[in-house]
Parts: C-alpha cells; structure tokens; sequence
C-alpha cells in the first residue's frame, strides 16, 4: 500500500466518523418539561445541602456563633418559605384532580 492510498483512506474515514457523530437524529430525546415542583424540590435539596454545610464548618470552628445563628435564621426562613410553596402547589393539584373526578 502506498503513502497516498493511506492517506485517502484515512480522509475517507475521517469523513465517515465526522458524519456519523455529528448527523442529526430524527426521533430527538424530549425531556420533560420542569414544573415549579420540581423546580421548588430542587431548591428545597440546595437549601438542606447548604444547612448541612454551615452546621459541619460551625463545629469545624470556621464561624462564629453570631453569624452561624444569623446565617441559619436566613437558610431556614428561605426553606420554610419552599416548603410552604410546595405544600400549597400540592394541595392545588389535589383540588383540581378531586374536581375533575
């Protein structure tokens, strides 16, 4: 085989590979739509996650008690506020499922 018989053969599948990793698919996956649940559970998990995070570094010694309380109080009205949200979302679909049985 020669050099250029390599070098064609290696352009051609070059081609091929380019072509068949960037060819757009007919059937696209659909990803479902968030609904603001999912979006309210989502922000209730970071809020948790955030908690977690300033009670282990409050132990850790990296806060003062002063901002530690004042940081908590903020964490917990945000998640209180969430909760709330997501409970009210919750009791409207339940309304709506009842009424339309």
């Amino acid at each position: 085989m020669s050099n250029d018989t390599g070098v064609i053969l290696g352009a051609v599948l070059f081609v091929i590979l380019f072509l068949y990793i960037l060819w757009p698919e007919k059937h696209v996956a659909v990803q479902r739509q968030k609904t603001r649940l999912d979006f309210l559970e989502e922000q209730k998990e970071q809020i948790y996650t955030n908690l977690r995070d300033l009670n282990f570094e409050f132990q850790a010694g990296k806060y003062p008690a002063e901002d530690y309380a004042v940081q908590r109080g903020i964490l917990e009205k945000e998640a209180s506020a969430v909760l709330f949200e997501m409970d009210e979302l919750r009791a409207l679909d339940l309304a709506l499922e009842n009424a339309r049985s």
